[in-house]
């Protein structure tokens, strides 16, 4: 038997763990294990505090540090609704009460001098809130245990989170503060806050948040909130921007009354929340207007600044061709100077021509590339570099040629190369007395 009933919980926990990696998309099974244990495997709890996860809010198990509650309870509008107990009927009752009245007051003033002189001795260690979310945490378990597991779902965090939650969600939060000491508390636990229709009613219409007044989370939210008795009930919400108690029911209630009386709360005040949506909203399109206009001025201020670099590199693009253009020209003028220098210095060194009737002069006639006609006498002993030097030495010759005879064609040695270090002299070149040379211009190869 004990068997089966493990297997089940197991299968049970099983499909909880898959069905909380469907809602929640993490790819890790441990992950998911754990998270639901933290939640004592409550898949509402642990989906809702994974969602304020991943909107920025930090998880409830690793809460922020402790600030002073920031809830707004001086309004004078606040509707309050206390029942008392109910009054001793018959003889009997009245008897049994007036019995009863001296030993239930001195009981309690005892109590109350003991408890003010102990604050003398040991300060009160609820004043310390070292764990919030543990205080929560402690007070759900110890409420399941005593009461039943069917109750609304209570928010498992620490009460600046839950303000925080029903703040951003617009909605109303119920704080509910569980006096344990309090003759009142077993009965509203079990008849009222575990009714069906309650359960059903407030998980559908607000958060609940609750503590034990014994635990420091509790304790301080109490001494906040200045509950009168117990059961203590406050409805809270955001009212003139700020979180506001709105209602504040005490003492037993029935689970029927319990019901009116929130929705009375919360139709008073349901104003109030629409305004603040209408608000939200409008502030959330102002909010996109002004993106929008932002993302339309950073586009337009993008394609200014896309037009000014474009100006500014055809600019640096014209400066720099311009510049270029103004060194070609520099550079061909001092090319050109140098090669009339190198003319100049050609022409100078050039021997003297020889005389017309000397047996050993040769006379060429030169056909340069642009049609006209050089002459002039050279002695058959000199080198063919004195042929080129005179030809470079012309003003029309251009910069680069080579010397072609033309029959047979050949190119004539002038200039040392690799096959001739020493070009050869005239004579050996096979010239004759008379000969027509043709100068080739080489310039573009």
């Amino acid at each position: 038997m004990a068997a089966s009933e493990e297997q089940e919980l197991s299968q049970t926990q099983t499909e909880k763990l898959l069905q909380f990696q469907d809602l929640t998309g993490l790819e890790s099974m441990d992950q998911c294990r754990r998270t639901l244990e933290q939640h004592n495997w409550n898949i509402e709890a642990a989906v809702q505090d994974r969602l304020n996860e991943q909107e920025g809010v930090p998880s409830v198990f690793n809460p922020p540090s402790t600030r002073p509650l920031q809830v707004n309870t001086a309004d004078h509008r606040v509707y309050s609704y206390i029942v008392s107990r109910p009054q001793p009927r018959g003889l009997l009752g009245w008897s049994y009460y007036l019995i009863m009245l001296p030993f239930r007051i001195t009981y309690y003033t005892l109590l109350d001098i003991f408890r003010f002189a102990l604050r003398f001795i040991r300060p009160d260690p609820r004043g310390r809130v070292t764990d919030p979310v543990g205080d929560v945490m402690s007070f759900i378990h110890t409420f399941e245990e005593r009461y039943s597991r069917s109750h609304p779902v209570f928010y498992q965090g620490t009460y600046s989170q839950a303000l925080n939650d029903a703040k951003r969600e617009l909605r109303f939060l119920l704080v509910y503060l569980h006096g344990d000491d309090h003759q009142d508390t077993d009965e509203f636990c079990r008849n009222t806050l575990c009714a069906e229709e309650v359960v059903n009613f407030i998980n559908a219409r607000m958060l609940l948040w609750a503590c034990s007044t014994n635990k420091p989370e509790g304790y301080r939210v109490s001494q906040a909130l200045r509950e009168n008795t117990y059961p203590f009930l406050a409805m809270i919400m955001l009212k003139d921007r700020k979180m506001t108690v709105v209602g504040r029911l005490e003492g037993v209630i029935q689970s029927e009354d319990l019901i009116n009386q929130l929705t009375f709360i919360m139709d008073a005040n349901q104003t109030y929340l629409m305004s603040e949506r209408m608000e939200r909203e409008e502030r959330n399109q102002t909010q996109v207007l002004r993106q929008q206009q932002d993302e339309a001025y950073m586009a337009s201020l993008r394609a200014d600044q896309e037009k000014e670099r474009k100006k500014r590199e055809e600019q640096e693009q014209k400066m720099h061709e311009e510049e270029m253009a103004r060194q070609n020209v520099l550079a061909e003028e001092r090319r050109r100077r140098t090669l009339e220098v190198e003319k100049e210095r050609k022409s100078e060194c050039l021997p003297q021509e020889p005389a017309l009737d000397d047996p050993d002069s040769v006379k060429i006639v030169f056909r340069l590339p642009n049609d006209s006609r050089v002459e002039r006498r050279f002695l058959f002993t000199q080198s063919l570099t004195v042929i080129h030097d005179f030809l470079f030495s012309l003003k029309e010759t251009p910069e680069k040629f080579q010397i072609v005879t033309n029959f047979p064609r050949r190119v004539l040695p002038c200039l040392p190369s690799g096959e001739h270090p020493n070009p050869p002299t005239l004579q050996e070149a096979g010239l004759s007395r008379t000969e027509v040379l043709f100068v080739q211009d080489l310039t573009d190869d």
